[in-house]
């Protein structure tokens, strides 16, 4: 089973989001493994924003998802990532499809509201890097075999 890392992010959490978008994933069938409350910290954020380091956006990036709380989630599902991603939207929200979290919630790109990891490889290391192997919690959910295969 793939993993993805979803924050909701400052502007999730003070928008009261969190729920919705929690249930858009419950409701896609992807399994909730891991959940925190968490004020993020420079730290933590540059670590998760390195792949940005040099660009322009990035101390802008840095600020605003230290700037308030986020819900830290680990997912995991059959192509986690893909589902995680199509249910997110696209990083525009003016660009996003309807039915997408971004699309009907969001209104501009420095306000999306969630972030997704965008490959398995990063899924990994995302999920590694918010939450110790003990937080998280491999259970069996009985709707598994009415979601996949």
């Amino acid at each position: 089973m793939e993993r993805t890392l979803i924050l909701v992010k400052p502007d999730g959490v003070q928008r009261a989001l969190a729920g919705e978008i929690i249930a858009r994933f419950e409701r896609r069938g992807l399994k909730l493994i891991g959940m925190k409350f968490i004020q993020m910290s420079t730290k933590l954020a540059e670590q998760h924003y390195a792949d940005h380091k040099g660009k322009v956006f990035y101390s802008s990036l840095v600020e605003y998802i230290t700037s308030g709380p986020v819900v830290a989630m680990a997912w995991e599902g059959k192509d986690a990532i893909n589902a995680a991603r199509n249910t997110i939207g696209a990083t525009n929200p003016a660009a996003a499809a309807a039915g997408t979290i971004r699309g009907d919630l969001g209104m501009e790109i420095g306000r999306n509201l969630v972030h997704g990891s965008d490959e398995p490889q990063n899924g990994i290391k995302e999920v590694t890097l918010f939450f110790a192997e003990e937080e998280l919690v491999n259970w069996e959910r009985v709707t598994d075999v009415w979601i996949c295969e």
